[in-house]
């Protein structure tokens, strides 16, 4: 029967191996990738805000014709 402690073991060391050969970014760039993405996040809310507000009326419009 195998150690189970052991394998647990080599998958953390294997873990921290590969954790310090991954490239990390520095303050700066992590800042800058944040506010990419908020501004991103706010202006895809915006189109689907407004996309969804103009078919809102389209589709009000024509059930106003109908009915």
């Amino acid at each position: 029967m195998s150690n189970p402690f052991r394998s647990t073991r080599i998958f953390f060391g294997e873990m921290t191996a590969e954790l310090k050969k991954a490239s990390w970014p520095t303050p700066s760039e992590l800042r800058d990738s944040t506010v990419v993405v908020i501004v991103a996040s706010i202006i895809l809310g915006l189109f689907t805000g407004i996309s969804d507000f103009s078919l809102y009326q389209v589709v009000d419009l024509f059930t106003s014709w109908v009915s």
